[in-house]
């Protein structure tokens, strides 16, 4: 089954021309079956990449998704356009009184902040209640995660001397989860940030258990029955691209930055850097999809209650 977004979207034409399934919602209407309604609470500045990115992600399973994109409501893009924000995002405001099957919050470019000093710090923390009674199971991504293991959990965030960033080994620690269905013992995830959450401060919470953790860069993911939620610290969201992109922007800006590790062939800049997440990012995100799946609602008027 595919995803259904808006046919005008910039990812509809990227995804139909990798091979995703995508309809229109034209299409998708005359279908008597109900999809499963995922929103994206996208806090990124480059909306179009990260939109597209895991549209990607959820548009690889075998079941109908319907994807709703979502911005806080007092929060202006500086760098998306007016249009694209007013033809294909919703506020949260606008949205609350809906259900969702599932729902990502994404990364931000804040980490060096305080939580509470974000500006649209007091919504997001309004959306993390709301996903306890109208979203049957949420996941957070970087600092969107880290957001909310801090708000239900009191997890502080550390800051690094020197930027994570690269391409990390990491360990499975819970082979039975559903999350990690056909996983590897040990895989390559991107990871780039300035801060961290410590494992040995998660594992004193009861109820939060830590799936993957890498010994160079920590806890990655972590679930939390008790908020229906999963929480990641890296990236298998990102393109091939995204490091060196970021990268070649550092360096552009005169910023202090090291070559991405286990990245490009020999750690050299000047070749095409390997992709070696791609199939465990799908792996991961379909598994979610179908563990939600699995346990919803058919009502979704009764997620929640």
């Amino acid at each position: 089954m595919p995803i259904r977004i808006p046919t005008k979207l910039p990812a509809h034409n990227i995804l139909k021309s990798e091979g995703v399934m995508v309809m229109s919602e034209g299409a998708a209407n005359k279908q008597d079956i109900r999809p499963l309604q995922i929103g994206l609470l996208n806090l990124m500045p480059k909306k179009i990449q990260t939109e597209t990115q895991f549209a990607r992600l959820i548009g690889s399973t075998p079941l109908q998704i319907d994807l709703t994109l979502i911005r806080m409501s007092e929060h202006i893009s500086k760098t998306t356009s007016h249009d694209h924000m007013e033809s294909f995002y919703t506020s949260f405001q606008d949205i609350k009184h809906r259900k969702f099957d599932g729902l990502i919050i994404t990364g931000a470019p804040i980490e060096h902040l305080p939580f509470e000093d974000v500006t649209y710090w007091d919504e997001l923390c309004e959306v993390m209640d709301w996903t306890q009674t109208n979203v049957h199971s949420t996941f957070g991504v970087c600092w969107g995660g880290m957001a909310m293991i801090y708000y239900f959990h009191g997890v502080q965030k550390h800051m690094l001397d020197a930027k994570s960033f690269g391409c990390f080994r990491h360990q499975v620690q819970d082979h039975s989860s559903p999350y990690l269905r056909g996983f590897s013992d040990d895989l390559v995830i991107p990871v780039s940030r300035w801060t961290e959450n410590k494992q040995t401060e998660i594992e004193a919470v009861e109820g939060l258990d830590v799936l993957i953790s890498s010994d160079e860069t920590g806890p990655c993911l972590v679930k939390d029955d008790s908020h229906r939620a999963i929480y990641i610290f890296n990236h298998f969201e990102y393109d091939s691209g995204t490091l060196k992109e970021e990268y070649d922007r550092d360096i552009a800006n005169g910023t202090p930055i090291n070559v991405p590790c286990n990245y490009y062939p020999n750690d050299d800049p000047s070749l095409q850097p390997f992709n070696r997440w791609r199939g465990h990012g799908h792996l991961l995100y379909g598994n979610w999809i179908n563990e939600i799946y699995q346990t919803t609602k058919y009502d979704i008027s009764k997620i929640g209650s």
